[in-house]
């Protein structure tokens, strides 16, 4: 697997590309430290390969290399924080983990 996560800035969204095709993406709104992930697609043609996870790793490492709060709102996001608690909780505001099962 060649994939490989790219932030589009102009649309506001993390885009997974296999070879040099588009298989996905994951929409997030930034306001000043934060990030909300929106909603996360991944093509159907791309399904079953791991390619979620992959984007949604590739989106968290980002989020934490820019030190930015994550407000996951998008499910798929919210469940792979909360299967990589150790990597990931941190990001999420103390405050906003009930709010979001976490």
């Amino acid at each position: 697997m060649s994939a490989r996560v790219k932030d589009h800035r102009e649309k506001s969204r993390f885009e997974i590309f296999e070879q040099d095709e588009l298989a996905g993406f994951t929409e997030y709104h930034r306001f000043h430290d934060e990030i909300a992930f929106l909603h996360t697609a991944i093509d159907e043609r791309f399904a079953g390969h791991g390619l979620g996870q992959v984007l949604a790793r590739g989106a968290l490492l980002a989020a934490q290399e820019q030190h930015l709060k994550v407000l996951p709102y998008c499910p798929f996001i919210r469940a792979y924080i909360a299967k990589h608690p150790d990597d990931f909780l941190v990001l999420v505001p103390e405050a906003h983990r009930t709010r979001f099962a976490l």
